[in-house]
């Protein structure tokens, strides 16, 4: 086993962000001389002022020179392995690890108590999901647990907590899975695996061989409707499908959630959210919670109470027959096909960065659910061509900020033209609120004239890319989408 840094020990933090001060406390924890480095003064300043007795220096400039003084350096996942800092520490021959293999290293040393139970969830898509309802699982089986992770608090902090929980259900992106080399957990899953992040780990198998560290441990979990994870194996293996499972996987029978051994966990219909990703993500945490000893019984009462977490599938509005949902965490094209798939009739709001991921797929296999597009962001067109090839008869409209329009976002009074894929085109005044207000009155119009039978398509937000071009987080792109709809049912 790796040793932990202690008294006498110089460790360089790189990146002052989320994890960069938690990492620095549990250093100082140690005994360790800490040193915070951040290419942005604002990241230095916050730092500083939350973490007293560590040095601050600017990341800018930093060489293998500098970082020889140092006996290792710890990252932030986002660093990429071509990063400077990386690179200038392996040529000076500094170890590099993440915030939770150095969480992990100190766990397993009992330096903060005894070790957990580490439960660890990742995958492209359902992750979060998965591990809120695993958390839930636990919690009401008795067990001392939280979720930590990427679902927000750093593990590092969860192991120093002085609740003292037994078992981590533990959120791990393919980033810290990367710069997590020696994590074993208890059990581990890989929900599925699609394209996403290729720009960071350079190729598909780089970064499925990332997320397949998640299956190092005692037990692996697999994703077996997915073609990639399907194919991953721990030293044991169990599946989980939405059909009919084989002997010894979780699966659906008979409308009915069931275990590795057949016991029934719920019915299908009550899980939420509701469709085949929503019941995956309940299997997969089932079997997880099982790996440390909850029963079928316990986990189904748990899902069964399990409601989902804000702008994942949530149902924020309904307004005039129309119901409004909020999938801004759909930041992939496998994302958003889960959550299109979970409806028979929708009105897509779709764009933003789709950082290199291929539409047409997801066009293509949607296509005869969709009763309109409505599409914002950087790569809005590339959506509406990929929509004008692969489903001409779905009316679709981009909407995008101009300086010359008159509009009220609501009413949606701006002037139309028509681009060269056939949508029509929306400019809006003002912001990226603003254009999500237009985005949802344009969406509104359309699923009201698609209505027959007195049902409405569901007017849906899984945009398939990313926020950052417009807003500053997924969850004020979700945000917005939320306070448009509401508006609607104001003004009516």
């Amino acid at each position: 086993m790796a040793t932990i840094p202690g008294p006498g020990a110089h460790v360089l933090v790189a990146g002052g962000g989320v994890t960069g001060p938690a990492v620095a406390r549990a250093l100082l924890r140690l005994g360790a001389t800490v040193t915070v480095a951040d290419g942005k003064p604002a990241a230095r300043e916050k730092v500083a002022a939350e973490v007293p007795g560590i040095t601050v220096l600017d990341l800018s400039g930093l060489g293998a020179a500098d970082l020889a003084a140092y006996d290792l350096v710890v990252v932030a996942p986002g660093f990429r392995p071509t990063a400077d800092v990386v690179v200038a520490a392996e040529a000076a021959g500094v170890e590099v690890i993440g915030d939770v293999e150095l969480a992990w290293r100190i766990d397993r040393a009992g330096a903060f108590g005894a070790p957990r139970d580490w439960l660890v969830v990742t995958g492209t898509n359902g992750k979060t999901t998965t591990t809120q309802m695993l958390e839930s699982i636990l919690l009401h089986a008795g067990v001392r647990a939280v979720a930590c992770g990427n679902i927000g608090r750093p593990v590092i902090d969860a192991i120093g907590d002085d609740a003292d929980p037994r078992v981590l259900a533990v959120e791990l992106s393919s980033f810290q899975l990367h710069w997590a080399p020696s994590v074993r957990p208890r059990a581990g899953v890989v929900l599925n695996v699609a394209e996403d992040h290729l720009d960071w780990h350079g190729s598909m198998a780089a970064y499925t061989a990332d997320k397949a560290r998640a299956l190092a441990g005692e037990l692996a979990v697999i994703g077996l409707d997915d073609p990639v994870a399907s194919g991953l194996r721990g030293t044991v293996t169990v599946g989980f499908t939405v059909g009919e499972p084989g002997p010894g996987d979780y699966g659906v029978r008979g409308g009915v959630l069931v275990d590795g051994a057949g016991a029934p966990v719920l019915l299908a219909d009550r899980v939420s959210p509701p469709g085949p990703a929503g019941i995956a993500d309940a299997l997969a945490a089932t079997a997880l919670a099982q790996a440390v000893g909850v029963t079928a019984a316990r986990a189904g009462e748990a899902l069964a109470a399990f409601r989902v977490g804000a702008h994942r599938a949530e149902t924020v509005a309904r307004v005039r027959g129309v119901t409004y949902i909020d999938d801004s965490k759909a930041t992939n094209p496998h994302a958003a096909l889960n959550s299109i798939e979970a409806h028979e009739r929708v009105v897509w709001v779709a764009g933003g960065q789709l950082k290199g991921a291929d539409i047409a797929p997801l066009v293509q296999r949607v296509a005869p659910r969709l009763m309109g597009a409505v599409l914002l962001g950087l790569d809005r067109d590339e959506i509406a061509g990929s929509l004008a090839r692969h489903a001409p008869d779905v009316p679709v409209v981009r909407v995008s900020a101009g300086e010359h329009s008159r509009v009220s976002p609501v009413t949606n009074d701006a002037s139309r033209s028509v681009g060269t894929t056939g949508a029509s085109d929306v400019r809006v005044s003002g912001d990226a609120d603003a254009v999500m207000a237009a985005v949802v009155a344009e969406a509104a119009r359309i699923a009201e004239a698609a209505a027959h039978d007195g049902a409405a398509p569901v007017v849906l937000l899984a945009p398939a890319a990313a926020s950052l071009d417009m807003f500053t987080s997924y969850g004020h792109r979700g945000d917005a989408f939320a306070a448009s709809a509401r508006a609607l049912g104001d003004a009516s």
